[in-house]
């Protein structure tokens, strides 16, 4: 697999070469559209006489020396335009800009089609203009954000993006419904195409849960648990009629007492063993065995079954596009 190319850092004085042609292709550019704009208001029959009443001397200078040379002059600014974009793309190979040497003509596509001279194709140059200030916006030189008019801009694109977004998860998520309510059995398919494949892993992940739950939830809350066994072996042995009769003979009570103490002690130490082979490969067998004899009574389906899963499937789709109509852009702009 091929390494990526990293750009290599301009020195300071490439730097401003770099920002003194841009502000130079700038300037190009306005006087370009300026000057297209220009020549077809001269085209329209009124504004051409206005401008012949008005200025009559700079009117016949203008349709003799660039009206009539317009494609001429076009072309001049079409060759420092190619020029340009020629030069780009040396440099970007130079600097290993991009990833591949021809990359550069389509991350700068909007450059090349506007040095083609064809009138439709010009008004494209005007892109350039956009492209050139979000080089002066990265070098520092300017801040577009401070602009009201880039407020407007991004108020607005915010708006229109939200709005199509929304509407195409909308739309998608009622697709979704569709496909579910119209589904012969979703929880048969669920079942034999996502759960069954995965059944063992799903069996040693419930078991190794169960075991951890129990493990930790001992671990936590031992101190506690054997002071309920011991308080319930002595309640236990306390309402027990034989133990009654025991302490009424001679030597009894003690006998009673030292019982309840090897009880209370022979209940705290099986249920820590109890507790400790959780964690045992026996233990985690049984689990298993139990899990997978009650795996499959668990994912059976039946008509009632496919019906309520479908239900729950559509409603909280429904929930999802409810969610998703909400408009966020009135809570940001109100």
């Amino acid at each position: 697999m091929p390494s990526r190319r990293v750009s290599r850092p301009l020195s300071p004085g490439l730097e401003r070469l770099h920002l003194v042609w841009d502000l130079l292709i700038i300037v190009l550019v306005v006087a370009n559209l300026a000057l297209l704009l220009f020549d077809a208001l001269f085209l329209l029959g009124p504004l051409n006489d206005a401008f012949a009443a008005v200025a009559p001397g700079l009117h016949g200078a203008y349709d003799r020396h660039i009206h009539d040379n317009f494609v001429e002059i076009d072309l001049v600014f079409v060759a420092i335009f190619v020029f340009d974009v020629l030069l780009g793309w040396a440099v970007a190979i130079a600097e290993r800009r991009y990833h591949r040497w021809f990359f550069y003509p389509f991350v700068h596509w909007y450059d090349v089609l506007g040095c083609i001279p064809v009138g439709g194709f010009r008004l494209l140059r005007i892109l350039r203009v956009i492209s050139l200030l979000a080089r002066l916006q990265r070098l520092g030189l300017i801040d577009v954000r401070r602009w009201q008019l880039y407020a407007v801009y991004a108020k607005y694109y915010d708006i229109f993006f939200e709005e199509l977004s929304d509407r195409v998860a909308i739309r998608l998520l009622g697709n979704m419904q569709e496909q579910i309510r119209s589904s012969d059995s979703l929880s048969t398919k669920v079942v034999d195409e996502v759960v069954m494949p995965r059944k063992q892993q799903l069996i040693h992940e419930l078991s190794r849960r169960l075991e951890e739950m129990a493990g930790n939830a001992y671990a936590r809350n031992r101190a506690e648990t054997m002071h309920y066994v011991g308080s319930l072996v002595g309640r236990t042995v306390a309402e027990s009629q034989e133990i009654k009769r025991l302490r009424r003979l001679p030597m009894g009570d003690s006998l009673a007492r030292s019982l309840e103490s090897s009880l209370r002690d022979l209940a705290c130490r099986l249920v820590n063993e109890a507790m400790e082979g959780l964690r045992s490969p026996e233990f985690t067998a049984l689990v298993e065995r139990l899990a997978d004899s009650g795996f499959d009574t668990w994912l059976q389906v039946d008509e009632h079954t496919d019906r309520v899963t479908e239900q729950v499937l559509v409603d909280m789709l429904e929930l999802v596009k409810e969610q998703i109509a909400i408009k966020q852009w009135r809570r940001r702009y109100d």
